[in-house]
This record gives structure tokens, C-alpha cells and sequence, in this order.
């Protein structure tokens, strides 16, 4: 029989059940009598593992799902070493992603995202090697976060924004009142500096300047009114 291997797969040859070869892409002649062949895949696919629910270091439950691009690289122990090596495979990545989400907490996992996959490569690598495929990639597809946790941290980031605006109002007010000192004391110190705004607000127009006498009829004092 004519046997004809794509580029993208291999054939594996069994004689009375025991494996003899593994055909190489191209055109073959192999007797069909008392032999089996199987085609295996060898080019690279897609693992997506949807949201798993899994509780976090500080007892929180989110969902998290991720993907992994894998391919066959030993045809005969992918076929041979389990019933169905991608399964295997599948659940090699729930749970590894288990483990390392148990062992963060919630901040943990949300601001070192990029870090989770580099945790779960390699105890999956190592578990897919032992049935002939090799882990090219693991990337983080979501991590989904309960509705009340979303809620409790919108109010967290609004009660720390609110709190960093009173604190900025306080410190105007305590820079409005130490320059209003300061303006008292300059003017206890050097009385002058009073008659000296004063000209200078007739000078600029817009004030209306009362000048008080004593009762000698002498001016001791003079204030700009707006």
C-alpha cells in the first residue's frame, strides 16, 4: 500500500502490535498485511483551560484562565504513554495553575500578572515531557475577580482619593494662615510697611483710603477700603 506522510505529521508503523518505525513526511510503499499505522499531529496546538475557580493565599476566590501552545515532539510516546497525552496534558495545567494561584495573595496575582506563567511553565513542562510533548508557551487569559471585591476596592481607591484631597485642603490652609502670621508679625516689627501698602493701593486706583486723626487734628493712620 502507498502511504503518503504530510509535513505536519508522522506515521507510526505497528507489526502484530509491536511498533517497527516512524515514517517521515513524503510517499511510502509498506505491505498493508498484518501491519496498523497511526497518524500523529506534530504540528504546534492550542490548550485553553476556561476560568477555573481557586481560592488565593488570603482565603479570596477568583477565576482564572490561561492557554498554552504545545506540540508533539516524540510521536510514539504520545501515543503510546497515555490514553490521550493532551488531556494529560490539560490537567498537568489546572493543576499547576492551582498551586501557584494558592500561594499568592489577591494584590499579588493582580500586579505581577506577567509573573504567573513563568510559575506554571516549568512543573507543566516537566509532567508534558514524560508523554512526548513540550510546552512552547503559557500566557494568562483572565483573572476575573468577584463583584464585591470590585466593589470594595472602588471604595478603597475613592475613600484614599478623597483623603489625599483633605489632606492637600489642610496644607493650603496651614500655608494661608503661616503667611498671614508671617504678614502680622512684619507688620508689628516695621509699622511703616502698613503705610507703605497703603500708597501702594492708591497708586494701583480701585480702594477708597479713610484717614483718622486724633483729636489734635493730625493724621495717625490711614486704611485702603475696597
Amino acid at each position: 500500500m502507498r502511504i503518503i506522510v504530510e509535513e505536519w505529521e508522522r506515521v507510526l508503523a505497528y507489526r502484530d502490535g509491536r511498533f517497527t518505525e516512524v515514517l517521515a513526511p513524503g510517499r511510502h510503499r509498506r505491505a498493508r498485511r498484518r501491519q496498523r499505522f497511526v497518524r500523529v499531529t506534530v504540528r504546534p496546538r492550542l490548550l485553553v483551560v476556561p476560568g477555573q475557580e481557586v481560592l488565593t493565599a488570603d482565603g479570596l476566590t477568583v477565576k482564572v484562565s490561561l492557554f498554552a501552545t504545545c506540540r508533539t515532539v516524540d510521536p510514539r510516546r504520545w501515543h503510546e504513554a497515555v490514553e490521550d497525552a493532551d488531556a494529560f496534558v490539560y490537567a498537568a495545567l489546572q493543576v499547576a495553575l492551582r498551586e501557584a494561584v494558592a500561594g499568592r495573595t489577591l494584590d499579588e496575582l493582580l500586579t505581577a500578572r506577567e509573573a504567573l506563567p513563568a510559575a506554571l511553565h516549568e512543573p507543566v513542562e516537566a509532567r508534558a515531557e514524560a508523554v512526548g510533548v513540550t510546552v512552547e508557551d503559557v500566557a494568562l487569559r483572565d483573572v476575573m475577580v468577584p463583584a464585591e471585591l470590585r466593589r470594595a476596592a472602588a471604595e478603597v481607591a475613592a475613600a484614599r482619593a478623597q483623603g489625599q484631597a483633605a489632606l492637600e485642603r489642610a496644607r493650603s490652609a496651614v500655608a494661608a494662615t503661616r503667611a498671614l502670621a508671617n504678614a502680622a508679625r512684619m507688620v508689628a516689627e516695621q509699622p511703616a510697611l502698613l503705610q507703605l501698602r497703603t500708597l501702594q493701593a492708591v497708586e494701583a486706583g480701585g480702594a477708597t483710603v479713610v484717614l483718622t486723626t486724633t483729636s489734635a487734628g493730625t493724621e495717625t493712620g490711614a486704611r485702603p477700603v475696597p
